[in-house]
C-alpha cells in the first residue's frame, strides 16, 4: 500500500532515516523537504563528528543507539562504509571517575551489550596516544565507533528514493497548513505541498517549524565546541580514517577521534552558548553551513591544555581548524518524539543526536505505520511528557543549558535538578521547612525525602548506614521514619502525585475502553487499574474512584496519562478530562492508629465496615471538606485525604494536632519508597514500562479478560500464555549493600536481568531490589548476583509481598 500522503521536513540523519523505515513498511506517497542542499543539508548531521557511545543510563537510549550502529554497519555508498566500527573507550582520570565506570560498565551490560573494563596499561595499549601517568583504567564498548553521517544520510536516502520517496532540496517551509486542528500540506517557497501527516524532523530548528502549528517545542540549541589539529608526528603514516578507539575523557569534558594523521577534539567544558532557532542564518546567508558558529579560541583555551597533558604528542601538533557547532539539547536529555496534542497529523522526532538517529527512524516509522512503537519503549522520549511549567522559556533555557554543562558530570539517581527551584509548592510547604524537610523534586514539585526535625526518632533504632553511592541524599531519619510509619501513624505529602477528573454522561463507558478492570461500579467505588497500548504493553497503573455517577477522580502517573485520556475522548461531547492536581492536594494519613487520629475529627463513620477497603467517600475532617481513599501504598491502614489546595494547610494542621499526642509523625519520600518495596506495589516508569505486560509486570490481578473489549485486550489474550520475564522480588542479607537500580543481575557468570526499583526494608531488616528476570531465573530460593560497581552482592529471590501476605494490616 503507498499509506497516507506523508511530508518530512528535514533531511539530515533523522529525517532520512525515517524515509528509509517508513518507505520500508510500505508507506511511499512520502515527500522529504530541506531548505539545504543534498545530502549535505547544513544542519547538525553535516557537521556532526560522528562519534557513537552506547552506553547510557537508559535503556531505550542504549537501545537506539545499538539500533543505529546496527544498521549503519550495514549500509554503505559506492563501497564506502558509514560506519567506522573502531570501538568505544572511557578513560578515568580520578579516583572518582574510575568507580562511575564501574557504574557505566554495569549499565551497558545490563542492557546486553558487551563491554570490558580495562586497566591503565591496556587503555595505553589500545590508544597508544593516552598518557600512561594519567589515567587509571577505562571502559571499552567494542561495537562503538565513528558514523560517518552525511553518507549515512545519502545511503538512507538512495534505499528511499528506490522504494518511490521523493526528496526535495532547496525547498524553505514557510508554513504548516492545518484546517480544524489537522495538517492538510506544507507551504514551502516552492508551492504547496498536500499531507495528512507531517513529521517534524529539523533539528535545531524544529521550534521554528513546531510553533507553525502552536505547538511549544522545549529544545534550545547550543554550540559546541570542535577542533581538528593539523598533522600529529606520531601519526604520521596513517592512511586509514580511524584505527584507535573513539576517546572520552569525561573528567575534562572531552572526547576524540581519529582523522588519518590528525586527531578532532570535542569539548563540553566551555560556558552554555544557546541561540534562538529564529537567529540561526539561512543556507545561503551562512558563510559554511547554517549549524556551523564562528570558533572561539579563548573558550577552547582549558580544553587544548588538558589534550596536551592527556595526549601529549599533540603538543607537536596546531589547532588548524574549529567550529561551534550547534546541537539540540532538551530539558531533561531526551529526545521529542511523537504527535502534537492539538494538530492531528503532525508530529515531532526532534533532539536527536547521529547516536540514536536510526533507532528513532525506526521507531517513529513503527508508532505511525502501527498505531505505536514494538522495537522501543518511549516513555522518556514522548514530546507529551512534559507539564505546562516545563514548557516555559525561562525553564526550557535554564535546563537545556545545565544539561549542557552535566553532558559528562557524575549524576546520582536521586540529585536534585537546577535552577529554576522552586516551582512547585504543596499548601503544606511552610509546615515542612518549619519541620526541616530536605527537598527533592518531583515534576517541579518540591518533595521531602525526609524531616531534620525527625532526628530523635533515630536513637535507640537499628538504622544501617548504607555503602557511600547510597548514602547520598540519604539519612538514618529515613529508617525511622519508615519504621515509626508502622509501628503508629505518619502523615506522608502526596500531592505531587497527577489528579484527572473524569466527568459526563460518557465517563464510565469512556474509562471502561481504556482501562483493564471494572471501574463502572458503584458511587464510592476505587479500582487499581491499568492502561494499555495496542500491543499490550503497560502505558500506566492508575486508580480509578468513582465520587458520583458521572465524576471519576483518577490517580494518574503523569502528562502522559492526560495525553492519552485527551486523544481517545468520543467525538460528541459526553466526556471531559480535567486536570486538577494544581488545585488539590493530598496528604496520605498510614500507619496502624491512622483510625485514632482520624475517627475522633469526623462525623463519618471511619471504622472497617463504614469505609471499607478500596472505597471513597466525601467528609469533613475539622472544618475541611476531603474526598477520603481508603488505600494505602505503603501497606498500613490508612487514607489518601484529599482536598482544595487554599484549605491544605487548615488540613494538615487538624490533623497534626491529633497524631502528635498518639505518636505520629510527618515522613518523607525515602521512607515511602521504602515501605512500598515492602510490600511489592510497582511504580510505573521505573519498574514496568510500555515493553512489559501485565502478566510479567505481576499485576495481572489487575486485568478482566471477562469484561467487554478494552485497548489492548486481544493482544493480551495472546500473550498471556507465553511469559518468559518476570518482575522479580530479590532480597539482600549486606545491610551496606543498598543497590540503587538498573545495575545487572547474574546468573553465575551470565548476565540475566536488570535491578529497577531498590531500597533497604527497614521493617525486614534487609536490602530489597526489584529486578527484570528470565523465568527460569525467578525461582524463589535461587541465589543470584548483583553487579554493583566493582563488587557482586549476593542476592535471593524471594516470595512477595515481604511485609503482611495477608493483608491483615491493610483491611484492619
Amino acid at each position: 500500500m503507498a499509506g497516507p500522503r506523508v511530508v518530512i521536513i528535514g533531511a539530515g540523519v533523522v529525517g532520512a532515516a525515517l524515509a528509509d523505515e517508513i518507505s520500508a513498511r510500505g508507506w511511499t506517497e512520502v515527500t522529504v523537504v530541506d531548505q539545504g542542499p543534498l545530502p549535505a543539508t547544513g544542519g547538525s548531521s553535516s557537521h556532526a563528528p560522528g562519534l557513537v557511545f552506547q552506553t547510557n543510563p537508559s535503556k531505550t537510549m542504549t537501545e537506539l543507539a545499538r539500533y543505529t550502529v546496527e544498521k549503519f554497519c550495514s549500509l554503505d555508498v559506492d563501497g564506502e562504509p558509514c560506519f567506522l566500527q573502531v570501538g568505544g573507550l572511557e578513560v578515568a582520570t580520578t579516583p572518582e571517575r574510575l568507580t562511575e565506570l564501574h557504574r557505566r560498565h554495569g549499565w551497558i551490560t545490563a542492557w546486553g551489550i558487551e563491554s570490558r573494563l580495562l586497566s591503565a596499561d591496556e587503555c595505553v595499549e589500545r590508544h597508544p596516544l593516552v598518557n600512561r601517568d594519567r589515567v587509571l583504567g577505562g571502559l571499552l564498548v567494542p561495537t562503538d565507533g565513528l558514523a560517518k553521517a552525511v553518507l549515512a544520510v545519502e545511503a538512507q536516502i538512495r534505499r528511499a528514493t528506490e522504494r518511490g520517496v521523493n526528496f526535495l532540496a532547496r525547498h524553505e517551509v514557510l508554513d504548516v497548513l492545518h484546517t480544524d486542528g489537522e495538517v492538510t500540506g506544507v507551504l514551502t517557497d516552492q508551492g504547496e505541498i498536500p499531507a495528512d501527516i507531517v513529521v517534524c524532523c529539523a533539528g535545531i530548528w524544529g521550534p521554528r517549524i513546531a510553533r507553525m502549528v502552536g505547538m511549544n517545542l522545549p529544545l534550545t540549541p547550543l554550540a559546541h565546541q570542535l577542533a581538528w589539529t593539523g598533522p600529529v608526528p606520531a601519526l604520521a603514516g596513517q592512511t586509514e580514517e580511524a584505527v584507535r578507539p573513539i576517546l572520552r575523557h569525561q573528567d575534562a569534558d572531552l572526547y576524540y577521534r581519529d582523522r588519518f594523521d590528525g586527531i578532532g577534539i570535542g569539548s563540553y567544558g566551555h560556558r552554555p552558548m544557546p541561540i534562538s532557532a529564529d537567529d540561526i542564518l539561512s543556507v545561503d546567508e551562512a558563510d559554511t553551513m547554517p549549524s556551523v558558529l564562528k570558533f572561539t579560541e579563548e573558550d577552547f583555551a582549558d580544553a587544548w591544555t588538558e589534550t596536551q597533558s592527556l595526549l601529549p604528542a599533540t603538543a607537536e601538533a596546531k589547532v588548524e581548524e574549529g567550529i561551534n557547532g550547534l546541537f539540540s539539547f532538551t530539558t531533561d536529555g531526551y529526545p521529542l518524539l511523537g504527535e502534537s496534542p492539538d494538530v492531528k497529523g503532525f508530529w515531532v522526532a526532534e533532539a536527536v543526536w547521529v547516536t540514536h538517529s536510526a533507532g528513532v527512524g525506526r521507531a517513529v516509522a513503527e508508532w505511525l505505520v502501527d498505531g505505536y512503537c514494538s522495537s522501543f519503549d518511549l516513555h522518556e522520549c514522548d514530546v507529551n511528557r512534559f507539564e505546562p511549567h516545563q514548557l516555559s522559556p525561562e525553564y526550557v533555557l535554564a535546563r537545556d543549558c545545565q544539561n549542557f554543562v552535566e553532558v559528562y558530570d557524575i549524576l546520582h539517581p536521586l540529585q536534585p535538578s537546577g535552577k529554576p527551584r522552586p516551582i512547585r509548592t504543596s499548601p503544606f510547604h511552610a509546615r515542612q521547612r518549619e519541620h526541616g524537610a530536605v527537598f527533592l523534586e518531583a515534576n517541579g514539585w518540591e518533595r521531602p525525602q525526609w524531616y531534620e526535625a525527625n532526628a530523635g526518632l533515630v536513637e535507640g533504632r537499628s538504622i544501617p548506614t548504607p555503602n557511600d553511592w547510597a548514602a547520598r541524599y540519604w539519612s538514618p531519619i529515613v529508617g525511622a521514619e519508615a519504621q515509626a510509619t508502622r509501628e503508629t501513624v505518619a502523615m506522608y505529602d502526596m500531592t505531587a502525585l497527577k489528579r484527572l477528573e473524569v466527568t459526563g454522561p460518557g465517563a464510565a463507558d469512556f474509562l471502561e475502553r481504556l482501562v483493564t478492570s471494572k471501574v463502572a461500579k458503584s458511587v464510592g467505588s476505587v479500582t487499581y487499574t491499568l492502561l494499555l497500548d495496542h500491543d499490550g504493553g503497560i502505558r500506566s497503573d492508575i486508580t480509578v474512584a468513582r465520587l458520583a455517577r458521572d465524576v471519576f477522580q483518577v490517580g494518574a502517573n503523569g502528562n502522559l496519562d492526560l495525553d492519552w485520556f485527551t486523544r481517545h475522548l468520543p467525538a460528541d461531547g459526553t466526556v471531559q478530562v480535567r486536570d486538577i492536581t494544581s488545585g488539590t492536594c493530598c496528604i496520605g494519613l498510614w500507619g496502624p492508629l491512622a483510625r485514632k487520629v482520624l475517627q475522633p475529627l469526623t462525623d463519618e463513620d471511619f471504622s472497617g465496615d463504614g469505609l471499607k477497603y478500596f472505597r471513597a467517600q466525601r467528609a469533613h475532617i475539622g472544618s475541611v471538606p476531603v474526598t477520603a481513599m481508603r488505600l494505602s501504598y505503603v501497606g498500613e491502614l490508612g487514607w489518601e485525604l484529599y482536598t482544595t489546595a487554599d484549605l491544605g494547610q487548615k488540613l494538615w494542621d487538624t490533623l497534626w494536632a491529633a497524631a502528635q499526642p498518639l505518636g505520629g509523625v510527618i515522613a518523607g519520600r525515602g521512607a515511602f519508597n521504602s515501605l512500598r518495596l515492602e510490600k511489592g506495589y510497582r511504580s510505573f516508569g521505573t519498574d514496568m514500562t510500555y515493553e512489559h505486560d501485565p502478566y510479567e509486570a505481576g499485576v495481572g490481578f489487575a486485568v478482566k479478560l471477562d469484561k467487554d473489549d478494552f485497548i489492548g485486550k486481544a493482544a493480551l489474550e495472546r500473550r498471556k500464555a507465553d511469559v518468559r520475564r518476570k518482575l522479580t522480588c530479590l532480597t539482600i542479607e549486606d545491610p551496606r549493600a543498598v543497590v540503587m537500580g538498573k545495575e545487572p543481575v547474574y546468573d553465575g557468570d551470565r548476565p540475566v536481568g536488570y535491578v529497577t526499583s531498590a531500597a533497604y526494608g527497614y521493617t525486614i531488616g534487609k536490602g530489597i531490589a526489584y529486578a527484570w528476570l528470565p523465568t527460569e531465573s525467578a525461582v524463589p530460593g535461587a541465589t543470584l548476583h548483583i553487579g554493583y560497581f566493582d563488587q557482586r552482592v549476593e542476592a535471593v529471590v524471594a516470595e512477595e509481598p515481604l511485609f503482611d501476605p495477608t493483608m491483615s494490616r491493610l483491611r484492619g
